[in-house]
């Protein structure tokens, strides 16, 4: 069974996850933890569930979601990574931190490039990457098919899609990646996203505006 766990960090509200099975071992995606109290809720909850990270992942590089690629990083012992078109997003950080009010602790450079060859495999699981670009430039997704979910960063969100309007950013390249990537998804798997509540392929086919099918 694989489990998904979801915390909500720093003042985006960013969605990092924790996945892992029955072996106990776990990847975490995206860590936007920032605050020494965000970190050991992290470091707590891995704790109590006896949990091994064996994998960091990021599903692109915009501050948010890398605020704790270190803290990860150096307390798991654990390489970052992330698609190679990304790489720039991850290297401006530290430039721009400040303007948001970040103090930014650089990111550990990427010790692997995945891409949409790339299969994520830990314990007895594994994640599908399909290459989603529109909201960044080297955006990835992370699939499962056993449990039909998606961990989909921030190309879309519960009636809504990812901002355009960034370095990188291209709304027609957007619109594609959902189409041709996520769309492409059955109707109930879970889309597990970048910023609040989680939602279906299925309701956003329908419902989303920007996308509506």
């Amino acid at each position: 069974m694989l489990n998904v766990h979801v915390f909500s960090f720093n003042g985006f509200q960013e969605n990092t996850y924790v996945l892992f099975d029955e072996t106990n071992t776990c990847v975490i995606i995206d860590p936007g933890c920032y605050s020494v109290f965000e970190q050991n809720e992290l470091a707590n909850f891995i704790d109590k569930k006896n949990l091994t990270p064996v994998k960091l992942l990021n599903t692109h590089c915009h501050i948010d979601h890398i605020l704790g690629n270190n803290f990860v990083a150096k307390k798991y012992n654990l390489g970052l990574e992330i698609h190679r078109a990304d790489l720039p997003t991850l290297l401006a950080t530290t430039e721009y931190g400040h303007l948001y009010g970040f103090t930014v602790d650089p990111s550990p450079y990427p010790s692997n490039f995945i891409d949409e060859t790339s299969k994520i495999t830990f314990g007895n699981s594994e994640l599908e990457v399909r290459f989603t670009p529109g909201h960044a430039p080297g955006h990835v997704v992370f699939i499962n098919h056993l449990h039909k979910f998606v961990i989909n960063g921030d190309v879309l969100f519960f009636n809504s899609i990812g901002r355009t309007d960034l370095p990188g950013g291209d709304f027609d390249t957007l619109i594609n990646s959902i189409s041709t990537q996520l769309f492409t998804l059955p109707d109930d798997f879970t889309v597990y996203t970048g910023h609040g509540p989680n939602t279906t392929i299925g309701n956003e086919k329908k419902f989303n505006p920007f996308v509506k099918q």
